[in-house]
């Protein structure tokens, strides 16, 4: 369960399913996530028995990390980012489950999402999956060392930092050619900056201490603290992460290839 709670603090499970600004108790949901296709209201996924996940096993949330299902075989939205946490080890799946039972119970109901016309109807999740998502727990390179493949699975599954800094298509898909090169239209409407090495747009001028420091502090190297959402990602997960991890974050995210994508261009 210790261990547990880092792979929580990691996959940032607080700030989405937690309604802060409502009021709401920790992990019980109602958090409101303004997107272009409209707004979703995060579930409850405390141990309640009525309104969280607490008649949920094992099986079924494993299921719907890797899968993106419910306990009654439906699409989950892809809001919920499945799409990269199907990488997710089963040691690190395994034990964010039993940190999960240990919170406390909040008996909260989910709201319906308020989403616009196609996006609401849940069926044709399926065919944005056939399009989009593949499944499939990450990979490690074997021609990279340790700490390169601990960032690059922060990132692309645990951390599922591709979510909300790669910009998407028309029907909500990732731009798979610029991937982690921000976009104009992230969660609540804002800005999400070019996180690819990138010396223009992104932050190749950027050291790897530069990037531990916004990653566990939330500076950036011009004195600036993040605000808004990354603001919560920093107190609520990448903060809490071990040393070593944000620094194996930074190493995987200078190796990748460099995106030239002005954010303001409104791509």
């Amino acid at each position: 369960m210790a261990r547990g709670e880092r792979v929580f603090a990691a996959a940032g499970c607080y700030a989405c399913h937690t309604d802060v600004k409502g009021g709401g108790g920790p992990l019980a949901g109602g958090r409101a996530l303004k997107t272009p296709f409209g707004i979703f209201h995060t579930p409850n996924i405390t141990p309640d028995r009525e309104t969280g996940i607490g008649a949920w096993g094992e099986a079924d949330f494993i299921r719907a990390l890797r899968e993106g299902l419910a306990r009654d075989g439906g699409h989950y939205f892809p809001a919920f980012p499945y799409a990269s946490y199907s990488g997710m080890s089963d040691r690190d799946a395994a034990d964010l489950w039993a940190y999960l039972r240990t919170v406390p119970p909040a008996r909260r109901e989910n709201r319906p999402h308020d989403l616009g016309f196609p996006f609401g109807i849940r069926a044709l999740v399926g065919v944005w999956k056939w399009l989009y998502f593949a499944p499939g727990r990450f990979r490690p390179d074997p021609a990279r060392g340790e700490a390169w493949n601990r960032g690059a699975y922060l990132v692309q599954a645990l951390g599922h930092c591709g979510e909300c800094h790669t910009p998407r298509d028309l029907l909500g898909g990732p731009k798979r050619e610029m991937v982690l090169a921000g976009t104009s239209a992230g969660p609540e409407g804002g800005k999400v900056p070019n996180i690819t090495p990138d010396e223009e747009t992104g932050i190749g001028k950027w050291s790897e201490g530069d990037i531990v420091s916004l990653l566990e502090i939330g500076m950036t190297p011009d004195g600036d603290v993040v605000g808004d959402t990354m603001g919560e990602v920093v107190r609520h997960a990448t903060g809490k992460l071990p040393k070593e991890d944000l620094k194996a974050i930074a190493i995987y995210l200078k190796s990748i290839p460099a995106v030239r994508n002005r954010v303001s261009s409104g791509r």
